[in-house]
């Protein structure tokens, strides 16, 4: 199954950062992001022309911290293993560290960040017909990823994300699971799919998760305070009728009890 299966899925996210360029960098070397456009105050970055990641420079902005609110990680899915193996073998050609490898039964997934602390998942999905489930739910375990077997699975060098790549999934950091849940699940519509311990898991149309949050590190967070640094909108990319939806009762867009924003926009 992929992603855009689903008739609401995400588009984009928003990061403020202090240094553009230095980050910029980093999505076009380490992820193979291709730059889009944009200029000294805001770049974009994506794949095949399809803008995956907004940077907006802000010099002055408060560093967020991680007991705060906002982003946990952006989850990139590649489109199959072997791309994940590449991926892996240019991590270690390059000396690019990480900060975790996990196999979740649904998904096997990596973990880093980028220059200025954001959380980043490169991912590849099992097949849907294999994501096991317990209780009406799907079953997510973080078990450790044979990285070795990943990475000889490469059918050749990595060369920049391939095509077919997005932004799978948003994992979210917020104060406390309760107001979270029918936030996600009633005003986005998200289906909770999955729960974890001190994590819940939202996803449209069947899929394991587009939005997830926890309080693994923000128990107790308050809304945020801008300017700072970090998530500053989520974009989600609707068919008509949820598109619709979302802007006759929510305008252009709508925030969620910590301040994390999300826009809409057609498919």
């Amino acid at each position: 199954m992929a992603t855009s299966d689903a008739n609401v899925e995400i588009g984009h996210v928003t990061l403020v950062v202090r240094d553009l360029p230095a980050v910029g960098a980093f999505y076009e070397s380490v992820l193979g992001l291709e730059w889009i456009g944009g200029d000294t105050a805001e770049a974009r970055y994506g794949v095949d022309g399809k803008v995956l990641v907004i940077l907006k420079a802000d010099p002055e902005a408060r560093k967020s911290s991680r007991a705060e609110a906002g982003l946990f990680h952006t989850a990139f899915l590649l489109p199959d293993r072997a791309d994940l193996g590449a991926w892996l073998n240019h991590a270690a050609e390059k000396g690019i560290r990480l900060d975790g490898a996990s196999d979740h039964l649904v998904s096997e997934a990596v973990y880093l960040h980028d220059p200025e602390g954001n959380g980043i998942e490169i991912y590849r999905d099992r097949a849907r017909e294999d994501w096991p489930r317990k209780d009406g739910m799907i079953a997510m375990v973080t078990d450790p990823l044979d990285l070795a077997d990943v990475m000889a699975q490469a059918r050749g060098p990595w060369r920049g994300a391939p095509k077919g790549s997005v932004i799978g999934h948003v994992h979210l950091q917020v104060g406390a699971l309760d107001p979270a849940e029918p936030f996600y699940a009633e005003t986005l519509g998200a289906d909770l799919m999955a729960r974890y311990p001190g994590a819940n898991f939202h996803g449209w149309g069947g899929y394991h998760h587009h939005l997830a949050t926890n309080i693994w590190n923000s128990r107790g967070a308050k809304e945020r305070h801008q300017p700072v640094t970090g998530l500053a909108e989520v974009g989600l990319k609707a068919d008509a009728e949820p598109l619709a939806a979302f802007r006759e009762a929510y305008g252009d867009s709508v925030a969620d009890p910590w301040g994390t924003r999300f826009t809409w926009s057609a498919k």
